[in-house]
């Protein structure tokens, strides 16, 4: 029975010292809370706020437009005689475009000239008897709207002549042709388009928030697939109605295409300003830290990271406008924002801003 009480006295001394043992380990890989605080400060990144010039840009999809378009028809029906285009080349203002056979409608004309010759000619007979009063004023009446009816008669005949030729209504390029010469055309055939492209318009459209912001005049750029060449443009028209499906008021802008690099149909990127401030307080967006709140970010004061609710919400690609929390001057943090705690120890490193 002793020797049993011994083991068992000498398993508690044991077990003890493994414990006292594994403790003061411990606490000696632990360094005390005032020695992590009492560390050097850490090192960030920060600039100085400078007023600068701030344009609100919202980015918009829109597509690009002829000046004027036009599909060419002829207005009566006949056999095509003559081509007088090549297709995707420009042509003029008022440049004879095609001819539809007329050889019918001059026999009529011939005829009908014939008849204004005579009733012409009757009517002068039957003025100069009624002078000498050979005859009554109703037989000269008759004759006079003989005539007038003769010469109505050849108009209308010369009118439809007219019609069977086909004129550019503006200068422009026109398409491809879709008939040949020789063919039987009717007027709902579209033998090509035509199309003004320079200058091109775009067309976009706005949310009704913005509004009061656009207007005539306003200049934008813009973009297209495939190129990273910006272009500019003009509004010159503003819908004005609001969509009530969309929501948005349909804007048209004007931009030069003296080479012919913009094509109708294409789609366009529009980058429209708005609003424009002179003295604005911008910082970069990566200085902003979403909370619960609302926003927040670290001014630097006194050696120390100072957190600092703020104001924002418009912002571009790289930059926030402050409204609120910030003032031009106050050395913002940029850096090591996830490791930061207000009020803690920080050496800055200032930036350069663009």
């Amino acid at each position: 029975m002793n020797k049993k009480y011994l083991y068992i006295a000498i398993a508690i001394v044991a077990v003890a010292f493994v414990s006292y043992r594994l403790t003061r380990s411990s606490k000696a890989k632990i360094a005390p809370p005032d020695a992590a605080q009492g560390g050097s400060p850490m090192e960030v990144n920060g600039i100085v706020v400078e007023p600068r010039e701030f344009a609100n840009v919202i980015t918009l999809s829109g597509s690009i437009e002829p000046n004027e378009q036009v599909q060419i028809r002829s207005e009566v029906s006949g056999i095509v005689r003559q081509l007088a285009f090549r297709e995707g080349t420009m042509v003029q203002k008022g440049q004879l475009l095609l001819r539809i056979d007329d050889s019918e409608l001059q026999a009529q004309l011939i005829q009908a000239q014939s008849r204004e010759k005579l009733a012409e000619d009757n009517e002068n007979r039957a003025r100069l008897l009624l002078e000498k009063e050979a005859i009554s004023q109703q037989e000269y009446d008759v004759a006079h709207a003989d005539y007038e009816s003769a010469k109505a008669q050849t108009a209308l005949i010369r009118a439809q002549i007219a019609k069977t030729t086909v004129h550019a209504p503006f200068s422009g390029k026109v398409g491809l042709r879709s008939i040949s010469e020789g063919e039987y055309l009717t007027p709902t055939t579209i033998v090509a388009n035509l199309m003004s492209i320079n200058p091109v318009k775009i067309l976009f459209s706005v949310p009704e928030k913005y509004s009061s912001q656009v207007q005539v005049g306003q200049a934008l750029k813009f973009s297209v697939s495939g190129s990273e060449t910006m272009y500019h443009a003009e509004i010159y028209a503003i819908e004005p109605g609001v969509d009530a499906a969309t929501r948005t008021i349909s804007i048209r802008a004007l931009a030069e295409n003296p080479n012919g690099q913009l094509f109708p149909g294409s789609f366009a990127r529009v980058e429209l300003p708005l609003s424009r401030l002179e003295n604005a307080i911008l910082v970069p967006t990566e200085a902003i830290i979403p909370v619960q709140n609302g926003k927040q970010l670290f001014l630097y004061k006194n050696g120390t990271a100072m957190a600092t609710p703020v104001e924002a919400e418009n912002r571009t690609r790289s930059d926030v406008l402050i409204n609120n929390g910030v003032a031009i001057g106050d050395t913002v943090i940029i850096s090591g924002l996830m490791s930061l705690k207000d009020g803690m120890p920080v050496r800055i490193n200032l930036m350069e801003t663009d």
